[in-house]
């Protein structure tokens, strides 16, 4: 008998243990629950982190994340204001601000995300076709002055009339009136990558590489246009130091033969005999070879040095 009531009393321990286990349950940091029973809500959300009771066993607890999630959208072609398609990806953080609005109405952060898809898409592609392209890729605080000053095509010096950061705030702005119907709140959309279809982006490459060689051709140009300008400066230089030079060699040569001449005339005036007669024999060396045969005068001076003393005139 002892040992059925000890079994009894086991089991009735147990069974206590048991129910006060299922009546309590721990919500840690950024969790957020809502308390069921039968399928319907009881009560409002949990939001802070402790140790919660509920009814065991009829009562059943959802469990919410109450911190900032993440939503990556799929690449998606769209056309623009201006007839230009492009890939965009999106992203955007949402929370969950109303998890029992959150349950009723989407149930798990799946559904969510699939929900999202719709919003955000439909919303994006609506303010990118009203908007050109310009206003996709450039951002809010543009300026001219961030472009190549080689490139001056109105195209390229147009300011963005909103730019990329307002339209993903208009995003943002149109999107958010209509998830706090699921207890969902819109953060922030951003435009994660914008990328011309392949059509188009042949048609950009070949664009920029006509426009790097135009670039080429007039750097080349200016480059020719310096040479020939560098070339004709040292033509002219190499002129003017030619003709200095050559003017300053006939003024030496011309002073050179002035003292030679004056030389030459100091010279015979110390001695004109002998003057003449070296001046005689300079001829006679240039004049008379080994076979030369000469008819002379014998009045003729080249004959004076040659006579001998008794023939002097």
């Amino acid at each position: 008998m002892n040992k059925n009531i000890r079994f009894v009393l086991l089991a009735l321990v147990a069974a206590v243990g048991f129910l006060l286990w299922n009546s309590f349950f721990i919500l840690n940091e950024g969790q957020q629950a809502v308390i069921t029973q039968f399928g319907k809500p009881v009560g409002r959300p949990h939001t802070s982190a402790g140790l919660k009771f509920k009814l065991p066993f009829i009562q059943y607890v959802h469990f919410f994340e109450k911190k900032i999630l993440i939503w990556n959208g799929d690449s998606n072609q769209i056309p623009t204001n201006d007839k230009t398609y492009i890939y965009m990806e999106n992203t955007a953080r949402w929370r969950i601000s109303d998890a029992l609005r959150f349950m009723q109405a989407v149930g798990t952060e799946a559904r969510a995300r699939t929900l999202l898809d719709d919003i955000l898409d439909g919303t994006v592609r609506d303010l990118v076709n009203k908007n050109d392209l310009i206003e996709i890729i450039r951002s809010s605080d543009w300026s001219p002055d961030y472009v190549d000053s080689t490139l001056q095509t109105p195209e390229d010096m147009q300011r963005p009339k909103h730019g990329r950061d307002q339209i993903s705030q208009m995003v943002l702005e149109a999107a958010a009136k209509i998830t706090p119907q699921y207890g969902i709140e819109l953060i922030d959309v951003m435009f994660k990558r914008v990328n011309y279809i392949d059509t188009v982006r042949l048609r950009v490459y070949d664009r920029m590489i006509s426009e790097r060689k135009r670039i080429a051709a007039e750097k080349r140009a200016t480059g020719e246009g310096q040479k020939a300008e560098i070339l004709g400066r040292v033509d002219r230089e190499f002129k003017s130091i030619t003709s200095a030079a050559q003017k300053q060699s006939l003024e030496i040569r011309g002073a050179a033969d002035a003292e030679a001449t004056r030389i030459y005339a100091e010279a015979y005036n110390l001695d004109p005999e002998f003057y003449a007669f070296q001046k005689s024999l300079e001829s006679y060396r240039s004049i008379l070879g080994k076979q030369s045969t000469l008819m002379l005068d014998p009045a003729s001076d080249l004959l004076r040095y040659m006579e001998t003393p008794t023939q002097k005139r």
